[in-house]
C-alpha cells in the first residue's frame, strides 16, 4: 500500500461485498478496474485504497488502524468483542439477518431452557454463550467454521445457532429458527486512530458524501413551473 492514502477494509465477496461497492460508487468513489480476485484496489479520483479482506479480519483491521474505515457486520464486531475499539460511525440498512437458535423441524421448543443440556453447534460461540448465561442455561458450545447447519443431521449437536436472512437454507436442512440471539446488518465504522499524513480531511469528505446518499436514500428531486401564488397549495401537497 502506498502512504500517504487513506485506507478502506470492504468484504471481498459476501452478502456485505455488493452494498459496500454500491454505496462507495453513489458517494463518489471511482474505482481502478483490477482482477475480480485482486486483494487491493485503488480509487482515481481520491487518495484512497480499497482493501478486499475475510469479514473475520475487517473489524481488527480497523481497531488496530491498519485500515481508516471499514464495512463489516455488527454479529463481527460483537463476536469479537471489538465494539468499544472502534468507532460506529453509522448502520448501513443493507445486509440485515439475525442469528438464530434453529432446531429440528419435528422439535417441540417453548423456550430457551428446553437448551438445558443440550449440544449447541455454532460459528459464533461468544454471542451464543451470552445468551445461554442471560437465560441461565447450561449447554455445550461446539464451534463450527462452516456448514453449521449440518451438524444436528450428523448428530454432532441436537441444535444450532446460526445467522438467518431467509430461512431457505434452515428448511433445506430440516430446521427451524426458534430463537433470536443477535440482530445484525451492515454498519460503517472508523478506527479511533487519527489518519496519518493529513487524511482525516479525506476521510471526513467521504463520511460526509456517504451520510448524503444514506440520507437522501428513497428521495426524489423533483422540478416544476409554477406561479408564486400557488407555492402554499403545492408545499401542502408536497411538504419534504
Amino acid at each position: 500500500m502506498t502512504p500517504g492514502r487513506l485506507r478502506i477494509a470492504v468484504q471481498k465477496k459476501g452478502r456485505l461485498a455488493e452494498g459496500s461497492d454500491a454505496l462507495l460508487s453513489r458517494a463518489g468513489l471511482k474505482l481502478r478496474h483490477t482482477r475480480p480476485d485482486a486483494l487491493l484496489q485503488r480509487a482515481e479520483n481520491l487518495p484512497i485504497d480499497i482493501l478486499r479482506v475475510r469479514d473475520d479480519d475487517i473489524g481488527p483491521f480497523v481497531a488496530d488502524g491498519v485500515c481508516d474505515l471499514g464495512f463489516v457486520g455488527l454479529n463481527v464486531l460483537a463476536e469479537d468483542d471489538l465494539e468499544d475499539r472502534v468507532e460506529i460511525v453509522q448502520r448501513l440498512g443493507f445486509g440485515r439477518c439475525a442469528l438464530k437458535i434453529a432446531v429440528p423441524e419435528t422439535a417441540d421448543y417453548h423456550g430457551a431452557r428446553q437448551l438445558q443440556g443440550a449440544r449447541i453447534a455454532t460459528s459464533h460461540p461468544r454471542l451464543l454463550q451470552s445468551f445461554l448465561d442471560k437465560n441461565d442455561v447450561a449447554a455445550t458450545v461446539i464451534e463450527m467454521n462452516g456448514s453449521v447447519e449440518l451438524a444436528p443431521r450428523l448428530g454432532i449437536a441436537n441444535a444450532i445457532c446460526d445467522l438467518v436472512s431467509t430461512g431457505a437454507t434452515l428448511e433445506a436442512n430440516g430446521l427451524k429458527a426458534v430463537d433470536t440471539v443477535f440482530e445484525s446488518e451492515a454498519a460503517l465504522v472508523r478506527s479511533r486512530q487519527t489518519p496519518a499524513n493529513g487524511l482525516a480531511e479525506v476521510r471526513d469528505r467521504l463520511l460526509r458524501r456517504i451520510d448524503g446518499v444514506i440520507a437522501t436514500d428513497g428521495a426524489k428531486y423533483i422540478m416544476l413551473n409554477t406561479t408564486r401564488e400557488a407555492l402554499p397549495a403545492i408545499t401542502a401537497l408536497l411538504p419534504g
